[in-house]
């Protein structure tokens, strides 16, 4: 009998935790605008549905093959393709993370280094590259 409630308790949890993690990054994805944008920049108004679906279903069918524990043996080429998409990715929910917040005027102006903005970019760029490749040839265990 306790083992039909943990069970079902931790079905509920594991719902419930799912649910406010997934309209969370609904409502961040919302309020950043990053679709509409990513449409906006690339002049491509007719492919806003095709972006949209996209992410809900690049998102549904990662989330089951995590479920699954499901591994995709896929040659280096794919790989790095899918790592270079998911990279771009998340660099864009970036920016426009920054870019709603108005981070870099407001720290450049603050630094006292609005006329280098450019270079406080570039920095912060090259700080991210350099920590993810230390990251991944120094930290992680082959």
């Amino acid at each position: 009998m306790i083992t039909i409630f943990q069970d079902v308790a931790l079905i509920v949890i594991g719902l419930a935790g799912g649910l406010a993690v997934g309209s969370g990054l609904v409502a961040f994805i919302t309020v950043l605008d990053i679709i509409p944008r990513l449409s906006q920049i690339i002049k491509g108004r007719e492919y806003l549905v095709a972006f949209q679906y996209s992410l809900v279903f690049g998102t549904v069918i990662f989330t089951l093959l995590d479920f699954r524990s499901i591994a995709l043996q896929l040659p280096g080429i794919i790989t790095i393709l899918v790592g270079v998409y998911a990279g771009t990715f998340i660099g864009m929910l970036a920016a426009a993370l920054t870019e709603v917040l108005n981070v870099l005027p407001i720290l450049a102006k603050r630094l006292n280094m609005a006329e280098a903005i450019l270079f406080l970019l570039m920095a912060m760029i090259f700080g991210k590259i350099t920590g993810s490749l230390f990251n991944w040839l120094i930290f992680i265990d082959y």
